[in-house]
C-alpha cells in the first residue's frame, strides 16, 4: 500500500493554524499526526481539538461527514518528528514566521521521508524559492498559504516553488478540494502572493481617502462591510466587471479598469507601471518581484 493510500498528514506546529489545518484534515476523513518539538504540546492540542469538536457539533457547524468523536479519533500527538512522519502522504508546515526556522524544518523533514512525500508550507508571505532553498527535491515543494481561520475561511493559496512538478500541485488541488477548502493556483511565485496583493492595493486606498479627508474611519469601513464586501462575497472583481461590461465599441476591461479615475470620473494616465505601487504610507509596500 503507498503512503498515499494510507490517508495520512503529518501537521508540523501545533499553534493555532496547524490545530486548524488539522481540524480541516480530519474532517475530510484523513487520519492526521500533529507533531511539536515541545514536549507536550501536541498532547495538549489534541485535547484543545477534541473541546472544539465537541462545541462545533453542539452548534451544528461541524464541517464533513463524521461525529465529533470519529474525528477526533482520527487525529493523534507526537513529540519525535520520525514518529509523526511515518507513512504521511502529505506534510503542512506550521511554524513560526521565519524563514531559517522553516529552512531548518524542512531540511530535517526531507531527511525522514520518501521522495514521493508532498512538502507544503503555511507561511503567508515567504516566497517557496526561499522557504524551500535547504530542500534537495524541490519538485514536490509548494506553499498551500490559508487565511485565517482555515476552518471557517476556505480560500488556499497554491503557490508552486519554480521547480514544483505540475503533478504536486494537483495533488494538493486534489486534497484541499476534498476536504472542502477552495483551492487557488498561482502559475508562479510573487511577493505578497495573491490575497495579501489585493488586500494591500484595498487598504492603501482606503488609507488614502482617510488621509486626504474624503470619509471617516468608520465610513472607509462601510464601503466595505456593506458595499464590496457583500458583493466580493458572492462574486469576485473579474465577474464583476464582466457583467458591468458596457456593449458596443466602448473600451471595456483591463485598461479602463486599471485606470486612475480623474475628476469627473474619466480615466486617466496610470500612475504606475506594470507590478508597481507607490510606497510609503499612501501606497502599497507589495511590488513585483520579477
Amino acid at each position: 500500500m503507498s503512503s498515499s493510500d494510507m490517508k495520512i498528514i503529518t501537521v508540523i506546529g501545533s499553534g493555532l493554524i496547524g490545530r486548524s489545518w488539522a481540524m480541516v484534515f480530519v474532517s475530510g476523513g484523513y487520519s492526521v499526526k500533529i507533531y511539536d518539538n515541545q514536549p507536550g504540546e501536541s498532547a495538549k492540542a489534541v485535547v484543545e481539538i477534541g473541546k472544539q469538536l465537541e462545541e462545533l457539533q453542539e452548534a451544528k457547524m461541524l464541517r464533513g461527514q463524521l461525529t465529533a468523536t470519529q474525528q477526533l479519533a482520527l487525529l493523534s500527538g507526537h513529540d519525535e518528528l520520525a514518529e509523526a512522519l511515518q507513512g504521511a502522504f502529505f506534510v503542512q508546515e506550521c511554524v513560526f514566521e521565519q524563514l531559517e526556522v522553516k529552512q531548518s524544518v524542512f531540511r530535517d523533514i526531507e531527511r525522514l521521508v520518501g521522495e514521493d512525500v508532498v512538502l507544503s508550507s503555511s507561511t503567508s508571505c515567504l516566497v517557496p524559492s526561499k522557504v524551500f532553498s535547504t530542500v534537495q527535491n524541490r519538485s514536490r515543494c509548494l506553499v498551500s498559504h490559508p487565511v485565517n481561520p482555515p476552518y471557517y475561511v476556505k480560500l488556499v493559496e497554491l503557490v508552486p516553488h519554480p521547480e514544483t512538478a505540475a503533478a504536486v500541485v494537483d495533488t494538493a488541488h486534489s486534497l484541499m478540494t476534498k476536504v472542502g477548502q477552495a483551492p487557488v493556483r498561482l502559475a508562479k511565485e510573487i511577493d505578497g502572493f495573491a490575497l495579501n496583493r489585493v488586500q494591500a492595493a484595498v487598504i492603501a486606498e482606503s488609507w488614502r481617502l482617510v488621509q486626504d479627508g474624503v470619509i471617516s474611519v468608520k465610513d472607509i469601513d462601510l464601503v466595505m462591510s456593506e458595499g464590496l464586501g457583500m458583493r466580493y462575497a458572492f462574486i469576485g472583481p473579474m465577474e464583476t466587471m464582466h457583467l458591468n461590461a458596457p456593449a458596443g465599441d466602448e473600451p471595456a476591461g483591463p485598461q479602463r479598469a486599471a485606470a486612475p479615475v480623474g475628476p469627473g470620473g474619466e480615466a486617466g494616465p496610470a500612475p504606475h507601471g506594470p507590478g508597481q505601487a507607490e510606497e510609503g504610507p499612501r501606497g502599497s509596500r507589495i511590488k513585483s518581484s520579477e
